[in-house]
Protein backbone atom coordinates (compact mmCIF):
# COMPACT_ATOMS: atom_id res chain seq x y z
CA UNK A 1 0.00 0.00 0.00
CA UNK A 2 1.45 3.16 -0.84
CA UNK A 3 2.33 5.76 1.92
CA UNK A 4 -0.27 8.75 2.17
CA UNK A 5 1.13 11.79 0.70
CA UNK A 6 1.99 14.70 3.57
CA UNK A 7 0.68 17.79 3.35
CA UNK A 8 4.06 19.44 2.97
CA UNK A 9 4.68 16.96 0.00
CA UNK A 10 1.62 18.10 -1.23
CA UNK A 11 2.16 21.53 -1.11
CA UNK A 12 5.88 21.41 -2.27
CA UNK A 13 4.80 18.58 -5.50
CA UNK A 14 2.11 21.45 -6.36
CA UNK A 15 4.67 23.91 -6.49
CA UNK A 16 7.18 22.22 -8.55
CA UNK A 17 4.50 21.37 -10.88
CA UNK A 18 3.94 25.00 -11.58
CA UNK A 19 0.23 24.67 -9.80
CA UNK A 20 0.61 27.46 -7.69
CA UNK A 21 -3.43 28.08 -7.28
CA UNK A 22 -3.62 23.68 -6.02
CA UNK A 23 -0.60 24.77 -3.53
CA UNK A 24 -2.68 27.51 -2.22
CA UNK A 25 -5.70 25.36 -1.71
CA UNK A 26 -3.63 22.28 -0.11
CA UNK A 27 -2.09 25.22 1.98
CA UNK A 28 -5.33 26.60 2.74
CA UNK A 29 -6.81 23.12 3.80
CA UNK A 30 -3.57 22.51 6.28
CA UNK A 31 -4.37 26.18 7.91
CA UNK A 32 -7.96 25.57 8.18
CA UNK A 33 -6.84 22.42 10.61
CA UNK A 34 -3.58 23.45 11.93
CA UNK A 35 -4.07 27.90 11.40
CA UNK A 36 -0.33 28.37 12.94
CA UNK A 37 1.04 25.80 10.44
CA UNK A 38 4.70 27.17 9.41
CA UNK A 39 4.70 24.61 6.39
CA UNK A 40 1.34 25.93 5.12
CA UNK A 41 2.02 29.36 5.74
CA UNK A 42 5.21 29.04 4.02
CA UNK A 43 4.13 27.09 1.50
CA UNK A 44 1.06 29.74 0.78
CA UNK A 45 3.51 32.56 0.72
CA UNK A 46 5.44 30.52 -2.07
CA UNK A 47 2.81 30.05 -3.77
CA UNK A 48 1.14 33.41 -3.50
CA UNK A 49 4.58 34.98 -4.80
CA UNK A 50 4.25 32.89 -8.44
CA UNK A 51 0.92 34.46 -8.68
CA UNK A 52 2.04 37.98 -8.03
CA UNK A 53 0.14 38.24 -5.11
CA UNK A 54 2.96 39.92 -3.37
CA UNK A 55 0.42 41.49 -0.53
CA UNK A 56 -1.14 37.98 0.45
CA UNK A 57 2.46 36.75 0.58
CA UNK A 58 3.97 38.98 3.14
CA UNK A 59 1.22 38.75 5.03
CA UNK A 60 1.78 35.05 5.00
CA UNK A 61 5.93 35.51 5.11
CA UNK A 62 5.38 37.55 8.35
CA UNK A 63 3.32 35.21 10.09
CA UNK A 64 5.71 32.60 9.30
CA UNK A 65 8.59 33.87 10.42
CA UNK A 66 6.64 35.17 13.47
CA UNK A 67 6.99 30.97 14.35
CA UNK A 68 10.37 30.58 13.11
CA UNK A 69 11.96 33.40 12.84
CA UNK A 70 15.31 31.70 11.58
CA UNK A 71 14.17 29.36 9.01
CA UNK A 72 16.38 30.73 6.35
CA UNK A 73 13.92 30.22 2.87
CA UNK A 74 11.30 32.37 4.85
CA UNK A 75 14.30 34.85 5.48
CA UNK A 76 15.48 34.47 2.25
CA UNK A 77 12.19 35.16 0.49
CA UNK A 78 11.46 38.22 3.24
CA UNK A 79 14.66 39.91 1.97
CA UNK A 80 13.99 39.33 -1.89
CA UNK A 81 10.92 40.96 -0.99
CA UNK A 82 12.44 43.70 1.04
CA UNK A 83 15.15 45.00 -1.57
CA UNK A 84 12.09 44.95 -4.07
CA UNK A 85 9.73 47.50 -1.50
CA UNK A 86 13.24 49.80 -0.82
CA UNK A 87 14.03 47.92 2.29
CA UNK A 88 17.38 47.82 0.87
CA UNK A 89 19.51 47.66 4.50
CA UNK A 90 17.30 45.04 6.24
CA UNK A 91 17.46 42.60 2.77
CA UNK A 92 20.92 42.58 2.79
CA UNK A 93 21.22 42.11 6.30
CA UNK A 94 19.27 38.95 5.89
CA UNK A 95 20.62 37.79 2.78
CA UNK A 96 24.32 38.09 4.46
CA UNK A 97 22.79 35.97 7.30
CA UNK A 98 21.90 33.21 4.98
CA UNK A 99 24.25 33.13 2.24
CA UNK A 100 26.94 32.72 4.89
CA UNK A 101 25.29 29.87 6.44
CA UNK A 102 25.48 26.16 5.27
CA UNK A 103 21.83 25.53 4.72
CA UNK A 104 20.40 24.55 0.57
CA UNK A 105 19.62 28.19 0.24
CA UNK A 106 22.95 29.66 0.75
CA UNK A 107 23.54 29.73 -2.78
CA UNK A 108 20.65 31.29 -3.80
CA UNK A 109 20.68 33.98 -1.11
CA UNK A 110 24.57 34.49 -2.42
CA UNK A 111 23.18 35.22 -5.74
CA UNK A 112 20.28 37.39 -4.37
CA UNK A 113 23.35 39.28 -2.38
CA UNK A 114 25.21 40.08 -5.14
CA UNK A 115 22.01 41.08 -7.06
CA UNK A 116 21.06 43.15 -4.77
CA UNK A 117 23.84 44.86 -3.85
CA UNK A 118 24.22 45.45 -7.47
CA UNK A 119 21.00 47.29 -7.47
CA UNK A 120 21.83 49.49 -4.38
CA UNK A 121 24.84 50.81 -6.24
CA UNK A 122 27.12 48.78 -3.39
CA UNK A 123 29.87 48.37 -6.34
CA UNK A 124 32.82 47.45 -3.57
CA UNK A 125 30.84 45.57 -1.62
CA UNK A 126 29.83 43.67 -4.78
CA UNK A 127 33.23 42.87 -6.07
CA UNK A 128 34.60 42.23 -2.59
CA UNK A 129 31.72 39.25 -2.08
CA UNK A 130 32.91 38.08 -6.07
CA UNK A 131 36.84 37.98 -5.11
CA UNK A 132 35.70 35.94 -2.12
CA UNK A 133 34.22 33.23 -4.29
CA UNK A 134 32.29 30.22 -3.18
CA UNK A 135 30.06 27.54 -4.31
CA UNK A 136 27.66 29.98 -6.08
CA UNK A 137 30.02 30.87 -8.54
CA UNK A 138 28.87 27.19 -10.40
CA UNK A 139 26.00 28.94 -10.83
CA UNK A 140 25.48 30.43 -14.03
CA UNK A 141 23.97 33.69 -13.16
CA UNK A 142 27.73 34.12 -11.37
CA UNK A 143 29.06 35.20 -14.83
CA UNK A 144 27.09 37.72 -15.37
CA UNK A 145 28.42 39.29 -11.50
CA UNK A 146 31.84 38.14 -12.38
CA UNK A 147 31.47 40.06 -15.85
CA UNK A 148 29.99 43.23 -13.56
CA UNK A 149 32.78 43.22 -11.03
CA UNK A 150 35.33 42.64 -14.55
CA UNK A 151 33.57 46.35 -16.05
CA UNK A 152 34.60 48.43 -12.75
CA UNK A 153 38.46 47.21 -13.09
CA UNK A 154 38.78 46.92 -17.23
CA UNK A 155 35.49 48.84 -19.13
CA UNK A 156 36.73 46.66 -22.54
CA UNK A 157 37.18 43.76 -20.86
CA UNK A 158 34.14 43.71 -19.24
CA UNK A 159 31.59 44.98 -21.61
CA UNK A 160 33.34 41.86 -23.40
CA UNK A 161 32.21 39.11 -20.67
CA UNK A 162 29.12 40.73 -20.88
CA UNK A 163 28.68 40.24 -24.37
CA UNK A 164 30.08 36.70 -23.45
CA UNK A 165 27.31 35.87 -21.26
CA UNK A 166 24.84 37.11 -23.71
CA UNK A 167 25.99 35.09 -26.38
CA UNK A 168 26.26 31.85 -23.95
CA UNK A 169 23.80 29.11 -23.50
CA UNK A 170 22.57 30.48 -19.94
CA UNK A 171 18.90 31.31 -19.25
CA UNK A 172 17.01 33.45 -21.39
CA UNK A 173 16.75 36.05 -19.08
CA UNK A 174 20.43 35.76 -17.83
CA UNK A 175 21.24 36.86 -21.27
CA UNK A 176 19.21 39.64 -21.70
CA UNK A 177 20.44 41.31 -18.25
CA UNK A 178 23.98 41.11 -19.90
CA UNK A 179 23.07 42.04 -23.51
CA UNK A 180 21.55 45.22 -22.03
CA UNK A 181 23.77 45.92 -19.66
CA UNK A 182 26.55 45.71 -22.11
CA UNK A 183 23.95 48.40 -24.17
CA UNK A 184 24.10 50.67 -21.69
CA UNK A 185 27.89 50.90 -21.03
CA UNK A 186 28.24 51.61 -24.81
CA UNK A 187 25.36 53.99 -24.56
CA UNK A 188 27.05 55.84 -21.64
CA UNK A 189 30.78 56.01 -23.91
CA UNK A 190 29.12 57.48 -26.51
CA UNK A 191 29.25 54.50 -28.64
CA UNK A 192 25.82 55.36 -30.09
CA UNK A 193 25.88 53.17 -33.22
CA UNK A 194 27.49 49.58 -30.93
CA UNK A 195 24.70 50.43 -28.46
CA UNK A 196 21.84 50.26 -30.74
CA UNK A 197 23.20 47.38 -32.62
CA UNK A 198 23.77 44.91 -30.08
CA UNK A 199 20.40 46.30 -28.54
CA UNK A 200 18.87 45.11 -31.62
CA UNK A 201 20.96 41.80 -31.58
CA UNK A 202 19.34 41.64 -27.66
CA UNK A 203 15.73 41.85 -29.18
CA UNK A 204 15.98 39.55 -31.82
CA UNK A 205 17.48 37.11 -29.56
CA UNK A 206 15.31 36.94 -26.19
CA UNK A 207 12.00 38.84 -27.11
CA UNK A 208 8.78 37.05 -28.64
CA UNK A 209 6.61 38.47 -31.44
CA UNK A 210 4.82 41.91 -31.18
CA UNK A 211 1.57 41.44 -30.13
CA UNK A 212 0.23 45.28 -29.62
CA UNK A 213 -3.58 43.97 -29.50
CA UNK A 214 -3.97 43.47 -25.91
CA UNK A 215 -2.38 47.17 -24.80
CA UNK A 216 -3.94 49.04 -28.46
CA UNK A 217 -7.27 47.39 -28.18
CA UNK A 218 -7.90 47.90 -24.18
CA UNK A 219 -6.66 51.68 -25.09
CA UNK A 220 -9.83 52.09 -27.94
CA UNK A 221 -12.45 50.24 -25.61
CA UNK A 222 -11.41 52.86 -22.94
CA UNK A 223 -11.71 55.71 -25.19
CA UNK A 224 -14.77 54.05 -26.47
CA UNK A 225 -16.76 53.77 -22.56
CA UNK A 226 -15.17 57.21 -21.77
CA UNK A 227 -17.16 58.75 -24.18
CA UNK A 228 -20.14 57.05 -23.49
CA UNK A 229 -22.87 59.22 -21.40
CA UNK A 230 -23.82 58.57 -18.83
CA UNK A 231 -20.47 57.38 -17.70
CA UNK A 232 -20.36 53.66 -16.92
CA UNK A 233 -17.43 54.00 -14.56
CA UNK A 234 -19.03 55.20 -11.57
CA UNK A 235 -17.59 55.13 -7.79
CA UNK A 236 -18.01 52.37 -6.30
CA UNK A 237 -16.76 53.14 -2.72
CA UNK A 238 -16.02 56.19 -0.26
CA UNK A 239 -13.76 58.26 -1.10
CA UNK A 240 -10.00 57.63 -1.02
CA UNK A 241 -7.80 58.49 2.07
CA UNK A 242 -4.50 60.06 1.14
CA UNK A 243 -3.88 58.24 -1.85
CA UNK A 244 -2.16 59.17 -5.10
CA UNK A 245 -0.83 57.86 -8.27
CA UNK A 246 1.92 58.74 -10.78
CA UNK A 247 0.19 57.82 -14.37
CA UNK A 248 2.86 57.54 -17.13
CA UNK A 249 4.83 55.65 -19.52
CA UNK A 250 7.80 53.51 -18.35
CA UNK A 251 10.99 55.97 -17.95
CA UNK A 252 9.34 59.12 -18.36
CA UNK A 253 10.85 60.12 -15.25
CA UNK A 254 8.31 58.36 -12.54
CA UNK A 255 11.00 57.29 -10.20
CA UNK A 256 12.45 60.77 -9.94
CA UNK A 257 8.83 62.07 -9.25
CA UNK A 258 8.65 59.46 -6.45
CA UNK A 259 11.71 60.25 -5.05
CA UNK A 260 11.42 63.89 -4.93
CA UNK A 261 7.92 63.50 -3.40
CA UNK A 262 8.95 60.45 -1.09
CA UNK A 263 11.19 63.29 0.69
CA UNK A 264 8.27 65.21 1.70
CA UNK A 265 7.23 64.23 5.77
CA UNK A 266 4.02 63.28 4.93
CA UNK A 267 4.31 61.38 1.58
CA UNK A 268 5.54 57.83 1.58
CA UNK A 269 6.30 56.06 -1.63
CA UNK A 270 5.48 52.42 -2.20
CA UNK A 271 7.39 52.03 -6.03
CA UNK A 272 5.88 49.71 -8.32
CA UNK A 273 3.76 47.96 -5.77
CA UNK A 274 1.97 45.18 -7.32
CA UNK A 275 -1.75 46.16 -5.79
CA UNK A 276 -3.16 47.58 -8.77
CA UNK A 277 -1.97 44.86 -10.69
CA UNK A 278 -3.48 42.76 -8.58
CA UNK A 279 -6.76 44.80 -9.15
CA UNK A 280 -6.84 44.73 -12.81
CA UNK A 281 -6.40 41.06 -13.20
CA UNK A 282 -9.09 40.25 -11.08
CA UNK A 283 -11.55 43.18 -12.58
CA UNK A 284 -10.76 41.89 -15.92
CA UNK A 285 -11.71 38.05 -15.08
CA UNK A 286 -14.75 39.18 -14.31
CA UNK A 287 -16.63 38.89 -18.04
CA UNK A 288 -18.89 42.25 -17.36
CA UNK A 289 -16.30 44.72 -16.06
CA UNK A 290 -15.53 46.68 -19.56
CA UNK A 291 -18.99 45.26 -20.99
CA UNK A 292 -21.36 46.20 -17.96
CA UNK A 293 -18.51 48.08 -15.11
CA UNK A 294 -21.89 48.37 -12.48
CA UNK A 295 -22.01 44.32 -13.31
CA UNK A 296 -19.05 43.41 -11.11
CA UNK A 297 -20.36 42.33 -7.48
CA UNK A 298 -19.87 45.26 -4.87
CA UNK A 299 -18.17 42.33 -2.78
CA UNK A 300 -15.39 41.70 -4.76
CA UNK A 301 -14.94 45.47 -5.08
CA UNK A 302 -14.84 45.83 -0.86
CA UNK A 303 -12.24 43.42 -1.23
CA UNK A 304 -9.95 44.35 -4.14
CA UNK A 305 -10.13 47.85 -2.27
CA UNK A 306 -9.49 46.26 1.11
CA UNK A 307 -6.82 44.34 0.32
CA UNK A 308 -4.86 47.23 -1.76
CA UNK A 309 -5.16 49.60 1.38
CA UNK A 310 -3.81 46.74 3.65
CA UNK A 311 -0.59 45.68 1.55
CA UNK A 312 0.23 49.97 0.74
CA UNK A 313 0.07 50.45 4.67
CA UNK A 314 2.45 47.63 5.25
CA UNK A 315 4.82 48.83 3.13
CA UNK A 316 4.63 52.73 3.37
CA UNK A 317 7.33 54.24 5.46
CA UNK A 318 6.60 54.90 8.75
CA UNK A 319 5.11 58.18 9.96
CA UNK A 320 3.59 59.13 6.44
CA UNK A 321 -0.14 60.00 6.13
CA UNK A 322 -0.06 60.34 1.97
CA UNK A 323 0.07 56.77 -0.06
CA UNK A 324 2.14 57.27 -3.47
CA UNK A 325 1.81 54.69 -5.80
CA UNK A 326 3.87 54.54 -9.19
CA UNK A 327 2.87 51.45 -10.78
CA UNK A 328 3.33 51.48 -14.46
CA UNK A 329 0.06 49.47 -14.83
CA UNK A 330 -1.76 52.79 -13.32
CA UNK A 331 -2.07 54.90 -17.06
CA UNK A 332 -3.95 51.84 -18.34
CA UNK A 333 -5.81 51.57 -14.87
CA UNK A 334 -7.68 54.82 -14.39
CA UNK A 335 -11.30 53.22 -14.47
CA UNK A 336 -10.72 51.12 -12.47
CA UNK A 337 -8.90 53.68 -9.68
CA UNK A 338 -11.68 56.28 -10.53
CA UNK A 339 -14.39 53.01 -9.54
CA UNK A 340 -12.32 51.86 -5.99
CA UNK A 341 -10.86 54.92 -5.09
CA UNK A 342 -12.71 57.75 -5.95
CA UNK A 343 -10.83 61.05 -4.91
CA UNK A 344 -7.63 59.42 -5.54
CA UNK A 345 -4.64 62.05 -6.91
CA UNK A 346 -3.23 61.54 -10.39
CA UNK A 347 -0.15 62.84 -11.48
CA UNK A 348 0.45 62.34 -14.51
CA UNK A 349 4.04 62.74 -16.52
CA UNK A 350 4.82 63.17 -19.85
CA UNK A 351 8.11 63.04 -21.32
CA UNK A 352 9.04 63.14 -24.90
CA UNK A 353 8.21 60.52 -26.83
CA UNK A 354 11.64 59.94 -28.36
CA UNK A 355 13.22 60.36 -25.07
CA UNK A 356 11.05 58.18 -23.60
CA UNK A 357 11.27 55.37 -26.62
CA UNK A 358 15.18 55.44 -26.81
CA UNK A 359 15.35 54.61 -23.07
CA UNK A 360 12.98 52.21 -23.56
CA UNK A 361 14.22 50.44 -26.36
CA UNK A 362 18.18 50.38 -24.50
CA UNK A 363 16.73 48.91 -21.23
CA UNK A 364 15.85 45.50 -19.95
CA UNK A 365 12.06 45.34 -19.88
CA UNK A 366 9.98 41.30 -19.33
CA UNK A 367 10.55 39.87 -22.82
CA UNK A 368 7.02 38.46 -22.48
CA UNK A 369 5.46 41.36 -20.76
CA UNK A 370 6.73 44.56 -22.63
CA UNK A 371 7.65 42.75 -25.79
CA UNK A 372 6.39 45.34 -28.07
CA UNK A 373 9.70 47.39 -25.85
CA UNK A 374 11.52 45.19 -29.15
CA UNK A 375 10.06 47.46 -31.87
CA UNK A 376 10.57 51.60 -32.13
CA UNK A 377 7.15 51.90 -34.03
CA UNK A 378 5.11 49.15 -31.61
CA UNK A 379 6.89 51.40 -29.05
CA UNK A 380 5.03 54.80 -30.79
CA UNK A 381 2.37 53.48 -31.40
CA UNK A 382 2.01 52.73 -27.18
CA UNK A 383 2.63 55.93 -26.76
CA UNK A 384 0.17 57.09 -29.23
CA UNK A 385 -2.31 55.32 -27.37
CA UNK A 386 -1.03 56.35 -23.75
CA UNK A 387 -1.21 60.27 -24.38
CA UNK A 388 -4.74 59.70 -26.27
CA UNK A 389 -5.82 57.82 -23.87
CA UNK A 390 -4.96 59.84 -20.40
CA UNK A 391 -6.18 62.83 -20.34
CA UNK A 392 -10.35 61.36 -21.77
CA UNK A 393 -9.74 59.35 -18.61
CA UNK A 394 -8.84 62.19 -16.49
CA UNK A 395 -11.80 64.53 -17.46
CA UNK A 396 -13.86 62.16 -17.89
CA UNK A 397 -13.57 60.17 -14.81
CA UNK A 398 -12.94 63.61 -12.98
CA UNK A 399 -9.71 62.62 -11.28
CA UNK A 400 -8.35 65.12 -9.24
CA UNK A 401 -5.02 65.59 -11.43
CA UNK A 402 -1.56 67.17 -11.97
CA UNK A 403 -0.70 66.84 -15.72
CA UNK A 404 3.82 67.28 -15.81
CA UNK A 405 5.71 67.77 -18.85
CA UNK A 406 9.36 66.43 -17.49
CA UNK A 407 11.27 68.80 -19.09
CA UNK A 408 9.30 71.18 -17.48
CA UNK A 409 9.94 69.76 -14.06
CA UNK A 410 13.46 69.64 -14.80
CA UNK A 411 13.71 72.95 -15.46
CA UNK A 412 11.59 74.02 -12.44
CA UNK A 413 11.85 71.49 -9.93
CA UNK A 414 10.12 73.71 -7.17
CA UNK A 415 7.38 75.01 -9.53
CA UNK A 416 6.06 71.27 -10.35
CA UNK A 417 6.12 70.21 -6.84
CA UNK A 418 4.58 73.00 -5.22
CA UNK A 419 2.15 72.20 -7.39
CA UNK A 420 1.60 68.60 -6.69
CA UNK A 421 2.00 69.19 -3.11
CA UNK A 422 -1.11 71.75 -3.22
CA UNK A 423 -3.21 68.97 -5.12
CA UNK A 424 -2.72 66.86 -2.16
CA UNK A 425 -3.11 69.64 0.15
CA UNK A 426 0.29 69.51 1.61
CA UNK A 427 2.81 72.63 2.04
CA UNK A 428 5.79 72.94 -0.21
CA UNK A 429 8.80 71.12 1.55
CA UNK A 430 12.08 72.20 0.65
CA UNK A 431 13.68 68.67 0.45
CA UNK A 432 11.77 67.70 -2.21
CA UNK A 433 14.19 69.45 -4.55
CA UNK A 434 16.79 66.85 -3.12
CA UNK A 435 15.75 63.33 -4.51
CA UNK A 436 19.70 62.35 -4.50
CA UNK A 437 19.65 62.26 -0.78
CA UNK A 438 16.66 60.24 0.07
CA UNK A 439 17.64 57.14 1.30
CA UNK A 440 14.57 55.12 0.18
CA UNK A 441 15.96 51.84 -2.37
CA UNK A 442 15.01 52.81 -5.51
CA UNK A 443 14.24 49.24 -7.11
CA UNK A 444 13.89 50.20 -11.14
CA UNK A 445 15.88 51.19 -14.13
CA UNK A 446 16.71 54.73 -12.89
CA UNK A 447 18.34 53.70 -9.73
CA UNK A 448 21.59 55.14 -10.82
CA UNK A 449 20.06 58.32 -11.92
CA UNK A 450 17.96 58.90 -9.13
CA UNK A 451 21.01 58.85 -6.72
CA UNK A 452 22.15 62.05 -8.44
CA UNK A 453 21.17 65.86 -8.09
CA UNK A 454 18.04 66.76 -10.54
CA UNK A 455 19.92 67.39 -14.16
CA UNK A 456 19.15 68.11 -17.41
CA UNK A 457 21.39 65.17 -18.45
CA UNK A 458 18.79 62.56 -20.30
CA UNK A 459 16.69 65.41 -21.73
CA UNK A 460 17.48 64.90 -25.58
CA UNK A 461 18.88 62.00 -25.27
CA UNK A 462 16.99 60.89 -28.31
CA UNK A 463 19.28 62.68 -30.50
CA UNK A 464 22.11 60.59 -30.14
CA UNK A 465 20.12 57.64 -32.01
CA UNK A 466 18.28 60.04 -34.62
CA UNK A 467 18.32 57.44 -37.43
CA UNK A 468 15.47 55.77 -35.18
CA UNK A 469 13.10 57.95 -35.72
CA UNK A 470 10.81 58.69 -39.18
CA UNK A 471 8.19 61.35 -39.53
CA UNK A 472 5.81 58.60 -38.04
CA UNK A 473 6.57 60.30 -35.08
CA UNK A 474 6.24 64.05 -36.01
CA UNK A 475 2.51 64.53 -34.92
CA UNK A 476 3.42 62.27 -30.90
CA UNK A 477 6.32 64.69 -30.85
CA UNK A 478 4.75 68.12 -31.56
CA UNK A 479 1.96 67.72 -28.91
CA UNK A 480 4.31 67.16 -26.30
CA UNK A 481 5.93 69.95 -28.08
CA UNK A 482 3.18 72.41 -27.75
CA UNK A 483 2.61 71.58 -24.11
CA UNK A 484 6.11 72.77 -23.01
CA UNK A 485 5.85 75.80 -20.77
CA UNK A 486 9.56 76.36 -19.71
CA UNK A 487 13.01 75.90 -21.62
CA UNK A 488 16.35 75.77 -20.63
CA UNK A 489 18.37 79.40 -20.04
Amino acid sequence: MAARETPAARIERLLMSGDAVGAISAANELLAQSPRSFIGLLGRARAHLRVRDNISAENDLNAALSISPNDELALLLRANMDFHLGRTEPALAALRKVAAGRSAHAHEAAINLLESLHGAGRHDEHAEFVRKGGAWTKDERAQLHIARTRFREDAEAGIEALKGVFRSRAHLIVRRYAGFEAVGHLDRMKRYREAFDLATEVHRATTGPVDLAPWLGLADEQLRLLAKQPMPFVPRAEHAPNLAFIVAMPRSGTTLLEQMLDRHEAIGGIGEFDGLDHICRAMTSHPMWLRVPGAVPQPLVDDLRRRYLEGAAQIRREGATWTLDKSLRSWRALPEIATIFPGAVAISVDRDPRDVATSIFLSYFNPSTYEWTSSFDAIRQVIEAQRRVVPAALDALQLPNERIVYEDLIEDPAADAARVLARMGLAMDERVLSPELNPKGADTLSRAQVRQPINRKSIGRWKNYEWAFDAKWDAVVGAHEARRQRRPA
